[in-house]
């Protein structure tokens, strides 16, 4: 298969953990003779740099144009220091967003029984959670009208959904729950927002189209206190916009780290894949930034394009580096030198030489090659 991916490093931390998944895709091309060309363009405080514009027309161009696009993480500092600031990195993914359509996206939470240890949560609280989080993407608060007073103490941001936004993500959720374990809950807060009770309304109404799913609906406060307590309750969750960003956030507690957590951005005709964490400038450069979000991204991209035994050859390679404690020390506390680049370097490998796994601990302690 012929594929040209759109690669945006974005800030931070973000070009040294996309580094690593298209690292991983380019030794799936080699091994199953694919053809994966990249094309890398601006985005965020990198393109306000250089560009002035978050979101440069040629990187939208080359977005459109692509078969795909790899993300990688978006925000400065020194613009949340600011909060008088016109143009901000993050407008740059919103308008991306919007532009490209990415309507629906879908976050999968999954406990590792290898790094059950690593949660604060206990064990037999997310022992083999695994859950499905359907964000609404391009409407919602994050789009809504916004207002500031001429006095500037006054500010609004509005919430507005309509029925075709709430019914095309809907759909997309009904169907992944039909194929796991036929559970859908429906996050809202219906009980104080007329946005919520429309987004239920819509839902209830269609329910009867998906009759061997279990449909329930749960307020966002308690959704939030249950997704701690007990995870393994959700199968797929289906929200609006600023509750299913806040939601994924929070199901990093269950997994481990952020670090783990991947995603995909879906439209009509276009598709985003990236990790959910920010750019964690303070921590760019150092190399000890997870790439496994992003390693994981790329296989979802995989998985877009019904590239299934390869995305598994991804995934076979993230559980091996987790098992053999191949990780950046916000999971590692066993080994001091697993930099983020030999985190790439070890699921690369595993690719090339999959039943070749060196399981020598001391060569993987002292940096050394993983392959016999």
């Amino acid at each position: 298969m012929k594929l040209n991916i759109a690669v945006l490093p974005g800030d931070g931390i973000g070009p040294e953990v996309i580094a690593q998944a298209e690292k991983v895709l380019k030794a799936i091309a080699m091994e199953f003779n694919h053809v994966f060309t990249f094309q890398h363009a601006l985005v965020g405080a990198s393109a306000i740099e250089k560009t002035g514009n978050p979101l440069p027309e040629e990187t939208i161009d080359i977005c459109e144009k692509a078969d795909a696009i790899l993300f990688g993480a978006i925000g400065n500092a020194a613009f949340d220091l600011d909060p008088y600031a016109k143009i901000r990195p993050e407008q740059g993914l919103l308008r991306l967003r919007k532009s490209l359509g990415l309507y629906t996206n879908i976050r999968p939470v999954i406990a590792y029984e290898d790094l059950l240890n690593k949660s604060s949560l206990k064990k037999k609280q997310i022992s083999n959670t695994n859950i499905l989080i359907y964000r609404e993407l391009t409407g919602g608060i994050y789009f809504g009208e916004k207002k500031l007073s001429d006095d500037g103490n006054t500010a609004s941001d509005i919430c507005e959904y309509t029925r075709f936004e709430i019914e095309r993500i809907a759909h997309l959720a009904f169907k992944a729950a039909q194929s796991r374990k036929r559970k859908l809950t429906l996050v809202d807060k219906a009980n104080a927002l007329e946005s919520s009770r429309l987004w239920r309304r819509v839902v209830q109404e269609m329910a009867p189209q998906y009759p061997n799913v279990q449909l329930n609906f749960m307020y966002i406060d308690n959704a939030a206190m249950e997704l701690i307590l007990n995870p393994k309750q959700f199968d797929v969750i289906l929200t609006e916009n600023m509750f299913g960003d806040i939601l994924s956030e929070e199901a990093s507690v269950i997994v481990g780290s952020i670090g783990l957590l991947a995603s995909a951005s879906l439209g009509e005709k276009h598709a985003m894949f990236e990790p959910i964490h920010g750019a964690y400038s303070k921590a760019a450069n150092k190399g000890v930034a997870n790439p496994i979000a992003s390693i994981l991204a790329a296989a979802m991209l995989l998985d877009h394009f019904g590239l299934d035994d390869e995305a598994a050859l991804i995934r076979e390679g993230v559980d091996k580096s987790l098992k053999l404690h191949i990780t950046t020390p916000d999971l590692n506390t066993k080994y001091d030198n697993i930099t983020t680049t030999k985190v790439g370097d070890f699921i690369e490998d595993f690719i090339n030489n999959p039943d070749e796994t060196n399981l020598n601990f001391t060569n993987i302690h002292l940096g050394q090659s993983t392959i016999i």
